[in-house]
């Protein structure tokens, strides 16, 4: 892939022009119809002509240089065997708009934007997952690089998503031994006794998003295996007591609904070469009116702990149907003072 570009201050009018060398990614990467080249001129406000391999985009120098990032990035995952669903474009924009770097006008040396690349993706035996804003790109890096990580923030966020997604990749490369999946299993009292079934049926319905997020990164025969093995493990966070997690990634969903004794417990768990992520919703806080919640106060105690990051989702991260960001945003506005609403200045701690 070759680009052309008309270097010019941010806001001038500028034409750049951008060839591919392998034609076979073409449809994928222009999508049905040119769907994917009409949202990038949507979003970006910039016209593209599609001649044979070569796309020449017309527009302000900035979003000419913005588009053509997005371009490269898309086509990039394509040569690397990945597949572009509208999410991906979708995730493209937001992380370009987002950008420092294309809001200045600048460019670094070379002429052209360097895409995130692959120490922002993780690679698991079903697909290659990327970032889809820049607050997920930087809780990846947290996840690849700190041993214990908290992501909080509303729904959609993928927060438990990209934790399940690394606890994959990292079993699959045999950094880890095994996956332990934790979640408070009926609001914050883990009443499991009077469920049908063994445990595992006690708690499936509660679980039921971290299974989806595994059979979307490994076939479900593997899935089945390694529950079979024990090398996925179902563990509702009252069972968890006493126990040292050793060689293990081990993930706290719903963690807004431990209280702090039960979030100090879980914490203390941590054994030899293990990762632990903490993943939750300071929003949908279930415990009793006036009880503080155990996410709420691991960010009071632990925050300024250097090996421990706390990343900070809000509405512009959600990448489900965009209506949830507009009600994400809506509740926000009614009940932004809860008392146990996690606030930071800053968008990473740690």
């Amino acid at each position: 892939m070759t680009v052309g570009f008309q270097p010019e201050k941010a806001d001038a009018p500028a034409r750049c022009r951008v060839d591919f060398d392998d034609n076979s990614l073409l449809v994928p990467l222009f999508g049905e119809h040119h769907q994917h080249l009409a949202s990038i001129e949507q979003a970006l406000d910039v016209s593209i002509a599609s001649r044979g391999n070569r796309l020449v985009i017309e527009g302000t120098a900035a979003d000419c240089g913005a588009a053509e990032y997005v371009l490269q990035d898309l086509y990039g995952r394509l040569k690397a065997g990945g597949v572009i669903e509208p999410g991906d474009v979708d995730g493209a924009l937001r992380m370009i708009k987002s950008s420092k770097l294309i809001a200045d006008g600048d460019r670094p040396p070379g002429g052209a934007f360097v895409p995130a690349g692959p120490s922002h993706q993780i690679r698991t035996r079903n697909r290659v997952v990327s970032p889809r804003s820049v607050n997920q790109a930087r809780y990846i890096r947290a996840l690849q690089e700190k041993n214990l990580t908290f992501g909080i923030g509303p729904a959609g966020t993928g927060k438990t998503y990209l934790a399940v997604a690394m606890a994959v990749s990292k079993m699959l490369s045999g950094d880890i031994d095994r996956i332990i999946l934790s979640r408070p299993a009926v609001e914050a009292g883990e009443r499991l006794g009077f469920l049908p079934g063994d445990m595992r049926e006690k708690v499936d319905p509660y679980l039921r998003p971290l299974y989806d997020a595994l059979y979307d990164m490994m076939p479900a025969g593997q899935v089945e295996k390694r529950f079979e093995t024990g090398q996925i493990e179902i563990a509702p966070l009252a069972f968890m007591r006493g126990r040292t997690l050793a060689n293990a990634y081990i993930i706290l969903d719903e963690a807004q609904n431990t209280t702090p004794m039960q979030m100090k417990m879980f914490l203390t768990r941590f054994g030899e070469n293990s990762r632990m992520v903490v993943a939750g919703d300071d929003s949908q806080v279930d415990l009793p009116s006036g009880e503080k919640s155990g996410l709420f106060d691991a960010h009071q105690k632990l925050r300024n702990i250097p090996d421990i990051a706390f990343l900070h989702f809000d509405k512009n991260d959600v990448v489900r149907h965009p209506l949830v960001g507009r009600i994400v945003e809506a509740y926000d506005l009614d009940g932004g003072n809860s008392p146990n609403r996690v606030t930071s200045a800053r968008k990473t701690d740690g």
